[in-house]
């Protein structure tokens, strides 16, 4: 039950974290808190089968942190990469070629 627990906080901290970071109109709405989500339940899989248990402070600490910060990784690159790779293909589609 504490795993469904924090992946719906990890899924609210990703929705703030693309409420914040500039650039969220690169990318669609569920994307962020997904990759936090994800992020944050594989982390406590992994802490729970070393041996942390679920009513420990570390391991909602380390799981939220680590989705938080993937989350926000994914913010901020996410629309550079995108940027220039809309740009190379707009290049290539005026050039006549596709790739």
């Amino acid at each position: 039950m504490e795993l469904l627990f924090v992946t719906v906080i990890a899924a609210g901290i990703g929705l703030l974290v693309r409420m914040v970071v500039p650039g969220r109109n690169e990318y669609g709405l569920l994307l962020i808190p997904a990759v936090a989500a994800a992020v944050t339940a594989a982390v406590w899989v992994a802490l729970v089968w070393l041996g942390l248990t679920f009513d420990g402070g570390w391991i909602w600490a380390i799981s939220l942190v680590l989705g938080g910060a993937a989350a926000l990784a994914f913010a901020v690159l996410l629309p550079r990469r995108r940027e220039k790779h809309d740009e190379r293909m707009l290049q290539s589609l005026l050039s006549g070629k596709t790739a």
